[in-house]
């Protein structure tokens, strides 16, 4: 299957419905730290989070160490800043689907670290803000699933 990764990741209800959609489609899910809410928090359980769906969640103390553990995986920065719609690139089996935090998006430093041919974006209406960190994910992500005939899905 392939990675969803949040980067620094600021309101426990959307990790969490991203821990349970994740789940659902087979990702693996990265969380890079600093987090902006306690991992035991409330807020993750009313998710209707099962133990089952933290299966396959990791986390990293930066960015940096992220990086270093997907060194052989391909890194796709979902960013309002890209040139490319999501459905313009050819997804492969274990690509990372990195997006930025709800109040911030990706660092500068990490646009810097990935090439422009590797950044995607939703198309929405001019002047609108973005939307919610986890419908992104969802639309991302099983567009990808698409691409690979949602494979391991019934």
């Amino acid at each position: 299957m392939f990675n969803i990764a949040l980067f620094e990741p600021r309101i426990a209800p959307n990790t969490g419905n991203i821990i349970r959609l994740a789940a659902n489609n087979g990702c693996r899910l990265h969380l890079i730290e600093p987090l902006g809410f306690n991992f035991e928090e409330k807020a993750l359980r009313r998710a209707g989070l099962d133990y089952h769906d933290l299966t396959n969640v990791t986390r990293y103390p930066d960015y940096e160490h992220f990086v270093e553990a997907m060194q052989d995986n391909r890194i796709i920065a979902c960013t309002t800043k890209a040139k490319l719609f999501y459905h313009q690139i050819q997804y492969k089996e274990n690509d990372v689907l990195l997006f930025g935090s709800e109040t911030s998006g990706l660092s500068d430093y990490v646009h810097e670290s990935i090439d422009d041919e590797l950044k995607i974006r939703i198309p929405m209406q001019e002047n609108n803000r973005s939307l919610n960190l986890s419908n992104s994910v969802a639309i991302i992500s099983y567009e990808a699933w698409r691409q690979l005939d949602f494979s391991g899905g019934n």
